[in-house]
């Protein structure tokens, strides 16, 4: 059953200063979506809307059967499944750094979904392999570079069998040779045909390998629409200026 992503006039504030202003957006079942834009313009704000870690102040967003609004009762819940749906990847990899890499990738489903040892176990091993860090899976995080921690957080993420990813800047924080191992690993997502939303800069990625760009910027959608389009000819000055600044 696939399960679209509906945004609805989301709005939200910090005070009084207005980072998203009344976004709508919808992403098919399978989508990879690249949000672009200047910082501040309110991409990892709306990633982190999408998955409950932050609440929003109008409108409302719909993943598959779950509706988050402000006021809705439930809400809890309805995060929960959202979180168990769709994984989140972070720029700073977040992994456990008291537990090894194969453990870091067993602890959720273990402890959220209470599957047996040893299914998760193999589930862990063969998602080890997929992202190449078989022979690390007794290291610990503070062993691994950026590269080898973010891949294990995609694996990570991937244990909970997920319908998508939600990636916020992934490799920002790393040099060009690393960025490209996390980014080879995304695209081979990809073919899976997982819904994937990546806050990122990386405009080389987001034209090969997404099938919308969206542009935000002041916490409105300036543009959007297939790469070559918005990437080759950008409808607005401030698009163009924007990636003339990211492509040097």
């Amino acid at each position: 059953m696939s399960w679209p992503i509906v945004i609805r006039n989301v709005t939200k504030r910090f005070g009084a200063r207005t980072i998203l202003d009344d976004i709508s957006l919808t992403i098919p079942h399978g989508e990879t979506v690249a949000l672009l834009g200047p910082s501040g313009g309110g991409k990892s704000t709306l990633i982190r809307c999408l998955n409950g870690l932050n609440t929003f102040d109008a409108g409302a967003i719909e993943i598959g059967p779950h509706r988050l609004a402000p006021g809705v009762r439930n809400q809890r819940s309805a995060v929960e499944q959202v979180r168990r749906s769709f994984g989140m990847i972070f720029q700073d990899f977040q992994l456990f750094p008291h537990l090894s890499v194969l453990d870091n990738i067993m602890e959720a489903p273990l402890r959220v979904l209470g599957l047996p040892a040893r299914e998760v176990r193999d589930r862990a091993t063969r998602l080890l392999e997929r992202v190449g860090m078989t022979s690390h899976a007794s290291a610990f995080p503070q062993q691994l570079s950026g590269g080898q921690k973010q891949r294990v957080a995609i694996a990570r993420a991937l244990a909970m069998e997920p319908r998508g990813l939600l990636c916020d800047e992934i490799t920002s924080a790393l040099d060009p040779e690393l960025k490209g191992e996390v980014l080879n690993v995304l695209e081979d997502l990809k073919r899976d045909g997982l819904t994937m939303i990546l806050v990122t800069h990386e405009i080389g990625f987001a034209r090969r390998a997404a099938d919308r760009v969206v542009m935000l910027c002041d916490g409105r959608i300036l543009e959007e629409g297939p790469p070559a389009e918005v990437l080759e000819r950008p409808r607005t000055e401030r698009m163009g200026l924007f990636l003339k600044r990211v492509m040097g």
